[in-house]
């Protein structure tokens, strides 16, 4: 089926088509306690710091090398074997140093009487559903400029910078205002809607590139009894994966960098709502699967896994978090946003992909210099394979896959890249303002509208709200594209 264009004249085009879904109540939402990071303590302290070692070729950070050191390390979908490894690498180096490593998945509530009381580990990965809000760290200078870090010379390459040996985008995501780079992103995710190939085979079907053969091959799916789509109804923030950039190939990515400034009535704009009403259609029409609102990440994942739903969006951290129940024959595969009509501002191809995986290194940290230099570690070639073998997905090192075998869904995310180009959006809402984008826009609205409980024009109507009260409130820093 082709795309019908918004603008044939003997016919709707596909917005106006889109709009007969029917409007339903908004049911009270329910509060939830989450994700206040750190609130009180800031900037540097030199209390407590172990004494420098010496610099040298060798060692340009100057790392105490008898120094301890303190990783916490994110439990997640890419696991920690990675982590591990470049430990061992560590205290090989500096034999002297004890090194002390845990991981939780409970990196908020773990760590925030730790920063509060001025006794933070010296290298943290603060990610997951606990991860503490950047902006709230970087507003109160919590965080160790990684600068440093970055123009230090290469463990491969020492004629190379740290920063040389990057992927593009990966320096800029760590800053938020000026030229310091506060978080050191390790993985290089795509976002996007994953699938099975297999599964889309046994349906005579292909990934389909526009909204109508969605919409299509969910009806198709749906006669077969399976599900058009599910997503992690507790965590319902893992829609924007692939809803923020069907709003961005819609109208531009002028849009999406409005909507990260906080500006005045940005989320009213036709894109943004085009984007939720095509959403909101696939409730409409019943191609969400069952008890999804009531399923976490690893109950939707599981079940798409096994088959009851065609679709979900997800990162690529999938593949590894979900490799025990992934079958053999599953050929997993990601999709860019399907187009919504032939007038989207960019071309079908166009896809979310940036640093994942946020390092940092507490400002009040005992060992700074050693935290760093666990990271230049990291961001090796050998550390890059070992994260790339271990998790099935990329690294921040821009190499790093010579010679590893790549699963299913590392060279569909290599493939997806390729085909994007230079049509990759980066929405920085999810590090900017964390409440906002996981507790408000997330659970408050998009999980009500793709539940049914409020429609597309109800939910536009509540986050626009939500991100003028975070633009209006003094106690937050605020953050813009440059």
């Amino acid at each position: 089926m082709g795309s019908t264009s918004a603008h044939n004249k003997e016919g709707l085009g596909r917005r106006d088509l889109i709009k007969r879904s029917a409007a339903l109540g908004l049911i009270a939402v329910p509060t939830m306690s989450f994700l206040s990071a750190c609130a009180s303590g800031s900037g540097d302290s030199s209390d407590n710091k172990v004494e420098k070692g010496e610099k040298t070729e060798k060692n340009p950070l100057a790392v105490n090398g008898s120094a301890p050191l303190e990783i916490v390390i994110f439990d997640g979908g890419f696991g920690t074997k990675y982590a591990e490894d470049a430990k061992a690498v560590y205290e090989k180096t500096y034999p002297e140093a004890k090194v002390k490593f845990s991981a939780t998945q409970k990196i908020q509530s773990v760590l925030q009487p730790r920063f509060n009381g001025g006794t933070p580990p010296d290298l943290i990965d603060n990610s997951g559903a606990q991860q503490m809000d950047m902006g709230v760290l970087v507003g109160k200078k919590q965080l160790t400029d990684l600068t440093a870090l970055l123009d230090a010379p290469s463990v491969d390459d020492p004629a190379k910078k740290v920063r040389d040996t990057l992927r593009p985008g990966i320096v800029e995501m760590g800053q938020f205002d000026g030229d310091p780079v506060w978080i050191m992103y390790y993985a290089y995710t795509v976002y996007g809607v994953w699938y099975s190939q297999t599964a889309l085979e046994k349906l005579d079907a292909t990934y389909p590139e526009n909204w109508d053969e969605m919409l299509a091959l969910c009806a198709k799916a749906k006669k077969q009894g399976i599900a058009g789509w599910t997503y992690p109804g507790k965590h319902p923030y893992y829609i924007p994966f692939s809803l923020y950039p069907f709003i961005g190939k819609i109208g531009g990515v002028e849009v999406l960098d409005a909507i990260d400034n906080l500006e005045p009535k940005a989320w009213e704009h036709p894109a943004v709502k085009a984007a939720f009403e095509a959403y909101y259609e696939l409730y409409a029409k019943g191609y969400i699967l069952k008890g999804t609102p009531g399923l976490d990440h690893r109950g939707s994942q599981g079940a798409w896994a096994r088959g009851k739903a065609l679709f979900i969006p997800n990162g690529s951290w999938v593949e590894n978090e979900e490799a025990a129940i992934i079958p053999k024959d599953f050929k997993l595969s990601v999709g860019a946003p399907s187009s919504l009509d032939s007038s989207d501002k960019l071309p079908f191809g166009t896809l979310w992909a940036s640093g994942g995986e946020p390092f940092i290194v507490p400002s009040k940290a005992k060992n700074p210099e050693g935290g760093m230099e666990q990271l230049r570690i990291m961001l090796s070639e050998a550390s890059s394979k070992s994260f790339t073998s271990n998790t099935k997905s990329l690294s921040a090192f821009n190499g790093g896959t010579d010679g590893i075998e790549l699963s299913d869904g590392l060279k569909s995310g290599v493939a997806a890249l390729e085909k994007a180009g230079t049509n990759v959006v980066n929405p920085r809402l999810q590090d900017w303002y964390v409440k906002l984008q996981k507790e408000q826009i997330g659970v408050a609205a998009l999980g009500e509208m793709m539940a049914g409980r409020a429609t597309p024009a109800e939910t536009i109507k509540k986050i626009q709200a939500f991100a003028d009260a975070t633009a209006k409130d003094q106690s937050i820093k605020h953050f813009k594209h440059q």
